[in-house]
């Protein structure tokens, strides 16, 4: 049983995510990981998912996972009902989850039916590779991966976030140019989400 909510942006998709939870989600808990923009002074968009997790009535609680024990780590996925990945450099976000081993923490999460929100870089990252999203990231923010860009593998499709938006219309035309032909690409707008529950996907919009 897989339980995931894939965003460009979660805020503008936060009614539609408590429709998903047939409206159970206040109460809940989540532990939203920040990391892959936390080397960034931009800080916009993490606060605005972070407020409308919070207006769902969700209890809200930060992840760093440069500034946590591996066991820390662990033990706070592991106690949270929803994992939330925010957005930033995702080949960034890829080595610090590596590092910390939260990657492995967040499958295990996943596995055992525990819901899981990506948004933009928290999306890409479940990609069988994150290769392509160079055209909107930089690898230069992640010298640690040495080139190895295999995501989290918990997707078998390539999910492309931003289609159609500023600042990444461009961005996102060139990796449907240059890597349709090689990966299946899933593209979503600002305003909608693939959302999978068990073996199903669909796509919500707003």
């Amino acid at each position: 049983m897989r339980s995931l909510f894939l965003t460009s942006r979660f805020a503008p998709l936060a009614a539609e995510f408590s429709e998903f939870t047939g409206g159970d989600c206040k109460g809940k808990t989540a532990c939203l990981i920040p990391t892959a923009s936390s080397h960034q002074t931009f800080k916009h968009f993490e606060n605005v998912e972070r407020k409308a997790l919070t207006a769902l009535g969700i209890s809200v609680s930060d992840l760093e996972v440069t500034q946590a024990s591996p066991k820390e780590v662990q033990e706070r996925i592991a106690m949270s009902d929803y994992v939330v990945v925010t957005g930033g450099n995702t080949f960034y976000l890829l080595q610090e989850l590596r590092k910390s081993g939260a990657d492995q923490a967040i499958i295990n999460h996943i596995n055992a039916g525990k819901t899981y929100i990506g948004a933009s870089a928290g999306s890409v990252v479940l990609s069988p590779n994150i290769d392509y999203i160079s055209h909107m990231d930089s690898t230069d923010a992640a010298p640690e991966l040495h080139g190895d860009y295999a995501g989290l593998g918990v997707l078998d499709f390539y999910l492309l976030p931003h289609v159609g938006n500023f600042p990444y219309k461009a961005a996102a035309k060139a990796i449907q140019r240059d890597y349709s032909h090689r990966y299946d690409l899933h593209a979503i707008s600002n305003r909608e989400a693939i959302v999978i529950h068990n073996d199903s996907e669909s796509v919500v919009r707003v």
